[in-house]
């Protein structure tokens, strides 16, 4: 719950400065690797809404870019003066004062790019060291202006962190490139995000959805703790790609539909209901999820969590009253309505 207050007075205050840790980047980006060692071999990278001068999305993909293979690394960031907090605790990566590029007239009144290459890489010992290689934007860095759409063009993959405010905003402003970045959970939830899911055209991350995520918060008032003089803050938030990765395509363990009667604890003594509205029973946890059922099954929305495509087919999202192409009802047992559902069945029982 205090995740989810923060969460929502940031987006209501619009302070959307949340850096991500470098380990959940190492984390994430290893499923992806570990999949396919040539995912991102020959690509350009752009990381749009990233202060590469703080961002460890920056200092990642510097040090990996050898190992990944990378075509190009691109990261951009917004002008100072437009943003409601800056995190300066964080270390500076790029050391400004000390690079001719520096002009304190645009450092607060323009965004700023920095570019990597395998020639740039070349010329320097140490991969860091090329992190000198930035110049300002000619506007604020927003990823809107067209300036930014421009590189969004250029780029093969766009991987970030965005405003969770702009989310929708951002998804569409993505359009048809790869993509992994970071999202609130109940995104999966939006009109313009569920669709997308029940297709198969984009996929939560390799990271599992429990504990949320924690992050570096530019706002000293929306903090959770302090470690090593770091302001950290923890929220409802996952991985969201259309970038296979193994972990989706695990299979769910699951017990037979007798098992799941006599042994999980949310069925027990109470069996498996049928809602009074819809043909599907009531399956009230992922791991309840009986293996042998034939008919359609409402799960919670932590489901996504586990969803292997090739053992299980999403129906529709059952969920707020509204009956669509994609919300087939409000399900309701015994009177009693049932929120946040999505309607699945075996797929190897329809193949």
């Amino acid at each position: 719950m205090a995740g989810n207050q923060n969460l929502n007075a940031a987006a209501q205050g619009k302070n959307d400065e949340f850096y991500t840790q470098y380990d959940d980047i190492q984390r994430e980006l290893n499923c992806y690797y570990l999949y396919d060692k040539n995912f991102l071999r020959g690509k350009t990278v752009l990381l749009p809404c990233d202060d590469p001068e703080y961002s460890n999305f920056t200092k990642f993909f510097t040090m990996n870019f050898k190992l990944y293979g990378l075509k190009k690394l691109i990261s951009t960031s917004y002008a100072a003066e437009k943003k409601k907090f800056i995190y300066k605790p964080m270390r500076n990566l790029f050391d400004e004062d000390d690079t001719p590029q520096f002009d304190s007239s645009k450092d607060f009144s323009h965004g700023r790019i920095y570019s990597l290459d395998a020639d740039d890489l070349a010329k320097v010992d140490y991969p860091l060291k090329a992190l000198k290689n930035w110049r300002y934007l000619e506007g604020d860095g927003d990823y809107r202006s067209e300036e930014v759409k421009a590189l969004r063009d250029e780029a093969d993959v766009i991987i970030t962190n965005p405003p969770f405010s702009m989310f929708r905003d951002f998804l569409k402003w993505i359009g048809d490139k790869q993509f992994l970045i970071i999202a609130n959970k109940n995104c999966v939830t939006y009109k313009e995000v569920f669709p997308l899911i029940m297709h198969d055209k984009i996929w939560t991350g390799g990271r599992r959805w429990t504990g949320g995520m924690w992050f570096f918060s530019a706002n000293a008032e929306c903090v959770d703790k302090v470690v090593d003089g770091q302001n950290l803050k923890n929220s409802p938030s996952i991985w969201l790609t259309n970038l296979e990765h193994g972990k989706r395509h695990e299979p769910l363990p699951l017990m037979t539909y007798e098992q799941c009667k006599f042994c999980h604890p949310k069925i027990r003594g109470v069996g498996f209901q049928h809602y009074d509205n819809y043909d599907a029973i009531e399956v009230p946890a992922t791991d309840a999820i009986p293996g042998d059922y034939d008919g359609v099954m409402g799960v919670p929305i932590t489901f996504l969590d586990k969803y292997c495509p090739e053992q299980f087919e999403i129906v529709g999202k059952i969920d707020m009253g509204r009956i669509d192409e994609y919300n087939i009802a409000n399900p309701i047992i015994n009177g009693k309505t049932i929120y946040k559902r999505i309607a699945i069945r075996h797929r190897r029982r329809r193949d």
